[in-house]
């Protein structure tokens, strides 16, 4: 578990190319400078941690590339004490940087081999979700609504109508929307039925997967 000056360089240089990439929320910056990426990582691509590239993970799913993580986390525009619904907790490098962000993180992980190691690694490395569950991410947290902010990790091939509705009036989903490729897609909730969509490109993400059962 270690995380030494040569790490923290290289973290610093992540940081500059994501800020020419047009990252501008230094919160978020600082975020991805103090988190170790290359623990959440294969220790056999260690050396690539601080690249700008997503890498795989257990369970057939990837770490997500940091600009991604960076992007998807400014929409947010997170709130120290916001309440926050992370569909896909994959590594846990996107709860990490919510949590870092001071962000009360409620997650969902559909793979149980992912969720077990994750929910055990970010307790061993300090990051508390305030609640961390193996489910299905298309049904949101019911128990838990209504959140501050939602984010998708995952690409959705449809937007889940529960996690418009588990939203505050004010509230904001940031979701990956697509089959082979993802357009980023904002949701802002104006009112009980109402809700503003902005779009922001094309990315690439592992499917989110749906528990038919």
């Amino acid at each position: 578990m270690k995380d030494n000056f040569r790490h923290q360089g290289k973290r610093q240089h992540l940081v500059e190319i994501l800020r020419e990439k047009g990252i501008t929320d230094e919160k978020v910056l600082a975020a991805i400078n103090k988190i170790p990426r290359h623990l959440f990582m294969d220790s056999s691509f260690e050396d690539h941690a601080y690249q700008d590239k997503a890498f795989p993970i257990a369970a057939d799913q990837t770490i997500s590339q940091p600009y991604t993580v960076a992007f998807q986390t400014q929409l947010l525009e997170v709130k120290r004490g916001d309440e926050i619904l992370e569909i896909g907790t994959g590594s846990g490098y996107q709860t990490a940087v919510l949590c870092e962000l001071g962000a009360r993180v409620y997650s969902i992980e559909r793979q149980q081999e992912l969720y077990k190691k994750t929910k055990l690694f970010l307790n061993k490395i300090g990051y508390r979700p305030k609640y961390l569950t193996f489910g299905d991410g298309y049904k949101g947290l019911p128990l838990y609504k209504p959140f501050d902010k939602a984010i998708v990790t995952a690409g959705a091939p449809y937007v889940p109508n529960p996690l418009l509705a588990q939203l505050k009036v004010g509230g904001r989903l940031v979701i990956p929307v697509g089959t082979d490729s993802q357009v980023m897609t904002l949701f802002i909730r104006k009112s009980a039925k109402e809700f503003e969509k902005k779009v922001f490109g094309e990315f690439r993400f592992v499917p989110l997967l749906e528990d038919k059962n």
